[in-house]
Formats: structure tokens, sequence, C-alpha cells
């Protein structure tokens, strides 16, 4: 006849199992199995304890196995389970993951669930679990551009270093033109939000013509220059470079960061600029505009002020414009360039040698 394994508490242990037995907060299964070794400790077999607590013998003695094993710990964790056997084999997910990353289907560029699913001889919500767990999504691209510029770390550090450690005296802005911001106006008028719907506008458009901002934030404060101009030669740039000379008081340096729009570098610019001495460019690399911040002003311009809304006319995109930089200026807040042209360059350096290497494949 089998005799069940004797178990023998101290003070202290007893203790703590009355109290997890007959606390209020203790989880109801860490209870029972708490009153299952307690009345063991008494003596009473587990035949006798199963009746008392109308639970399965064979569960009566796996607790007390545990707890004669680990303690407390043996009866609080409930271990693992084995669960469903899985029906995919891990060299039919692999030889998936495969195909999604390293092939196309004949007639598409990229697969989708239906297709993956007819192709490999499963379920589409098979193929969805597995992308979701390799992190697979072959319906998104991103977008990239890497500097091809001769001098890219050059202009990297002197961008950067102005970002991170101005100059003493002088102020620093980055500028740049907002082209071809177009006032259009709906075909027909959309519906407000309202509760469980949300706000409507029709997609077709009439088109009023066209404005260009150009912008210079001050990366100090994050306040705003503006001017809103039909055009954006030379001479738009010119006209903007003097309200920011008008707006700056004297005996201040300005450095302004710009790209390489010809419109910078014409002989006009240049000869004003050796005319005002105190005026400092500082050019981007070619293909690198996310170095310039001012970047990030023309998006929230374009999310929170101008892609839902309508404009009958130019000077109403104007106005609307304006508006929308003198509320920005009442309460400026600066944006904090925290990326260091090291960790830059060793982005920039891998990105470049995974491209060439896959020139040469």
């Amino acid at each position: 006849m089998r005799v069940a394994m004797k178990i023998e508490l101290s003070e202290a242990q007893r203790g703590e199992l009355e109290s997890r037995a007959n606390g209020r907060t203790t989880p109801v299964r860490v209870a029972e199995r708490s009153k299952m070794i307690l009345r063991a400790a008494d003596g009473a077999t587990d035949k006798e304890i199963s009746a008392e607590l109308d639970v399965v013998r064979a569960t009566v003695a796996r607790w007390r196995g545990r707890y004669i094993e680990d303690g407390l710990l043996g009866i609080e964790q409930d271990g693992t389970r084995p669960g469903r056997k899985p029906q995919i084999s891990d060299r039919k997910v692999k030889a998936i993951v495969k195909m999604t990353t390293q092939q196309t289907p004949d007639n598409a560029t990229h697969w989708s669930t239906r297709t993956m699913a007819v192709a490999a001889g499963i379920s589409e919500a098979s193929v969805r679990r597995i992308w979701h767990a390799h992190g697979l999504k072959p319906h998104l691209v991103s977008t990239f551009k890497v500097s091809n510029d001769k001098h890219f770390v050059e202009k990297l550090d002197d961008i950067v270093g102005l970002y991170m450690n101005p100059p003493e005296n002088a102020l620093v802005f980055c500028c740049d033109e907002k082209s071809q911001i177009q006032a259009l106006d709906r075909t027909q008028p959309g519906l407000p939000l309202k509760k469980g719907r949300c706000q409507t506008m029709t997609h077709d458009y009439k088109r009023n013509g066209v404005t260009t901002l150009f912008a210079a934030m001050n990366t100090l404060d994050g306040s705003v220059i503006g001017q809103c101009q039909t055009k954006h030669r030379h001479q738009e740039w010119l006209r903007f470079l003097r309200q920011i000379d008008g707006s700056v008081m004297k005996g201040k340096e300005i450095h302004l960061i710009a790209d390489n729009y010809a419109t910078h570098k014409h002989p006009n610019v240049k000869a004003w600029l050796a005319k005002h001495p105190r005026f400092h460019m500082h050019f981007t690399p070619t293909s690198a505009s996310w170095l310039n911040m001012v970047e990030r002003f023309f998006l929230d311009l374009s999310e929170t002020q101008l892609r839902r809304a309508t404009f009958k006319s130019i000077p109403d995109l104007i106005g609307s414009i304006e508006q929308f930089i003198v509320k920005h200026n009442e309460a400026p807040k600066p944006y904090i360039w925290t990326a260091k042209a090291t960790d830059i360059l060793a982005k920039v350096t891998r990105a470049r040698a995974k491209l060439n290497k896959l020139q040469f494949v």
C-alpha cells in the first residue's frame, strides 16, 4: 500500500500557511492548497483531504509533493502546462518566413495573407500569426535617402555643433521655404464631428491659388519669423533676409541654417551677405533636410492648421498661416536636438555599407 509523504511544519511555516488559507486577499487556489498542506501536516491522508475539500485525490497528492520540494513557492506557482501541440512545424514556419523576406509572388510586388496562405497551404489566420510573431509587415514600405554629399561630415559637425553648443552673443535660425501651399476649398460642405461619427469632408476640391511661406525658427526659444510671398526666387529670399535683419537687435551675430537650394546661393544674395557681415550661412548636406529643425515646425503647421481646413482665397490662406505663427510665438517651445554627430555618422556609414553591398549582389 502506497503511503503519502509526511509533512512536518514549524510554527513559522504553519503561521504562514494559516494566513494564506484564511486571508481575504489570497487567491482562492492558493488558499485551497494551503488548507491541503495544513491538513496533511495534521496527519490526514490524501483520501480524507480530498473528501473534506471536495477535490480529486491526485490533486492533493500533487500539491503535497510540490510543497515538500519547494515550500510555499511550490504551491503559489502553477507551473507550465504543455498546451496543444502546434499544427505547423518549425520547419514550415521557417520556410514561410524565408518566402516572405526573400521571394515575391508571380503577380505582385509583395505578399498578402491570402497569397501566402495559398502558396504555403495554410490558413490566412496562421499566416497572420506567423508574421506577427516574427515582426513581418509586407504591406508596409519605408522611404529613405542617404546623402552622398562629399562634405557630409564637415556640414554635419557644423550644424549639430550649432544646435548643441551655440555661439555666444549670437542667434541661430533654421530657415527654409514651404512652397506651393495650396488654398483648397471643398466642392461640398462636410459634416461636423458628432457622437458616433467623425468629421467628414469631400475628397475633391477647388484650387484657389498657392503661396510660399518663408520661415526662420529661433533654436534658442522656438519663436518663428514668417513671411508669405507669391514666389520663392532669390528676390523673395533677400526680402526675407531683410526682415530677419530688422527683427534681430543690432550687435547680435546671426547664424542661418538652410538647404542647398539655388536661391540661397544666388550671386545677388552673396553680395548682400557680404555687406552684412553679421550673417553667417550654414548649409545642410544634400538630401539631408531632416537636419533642419524648421521642418518640424512645418509639420505642425500642416497637421494642425492646413490639412483639414478650407480656404476660399489666397488672402484667407495667408491669414490662417499668419495667425498660426502669432499663436505659436505667444508661448513658443524650442525643439531640443539630442542626437550626437558621431551617432548620426555611424548610422549613415552603416546605411552606405549596406547599399554598397546590395549593389554588388
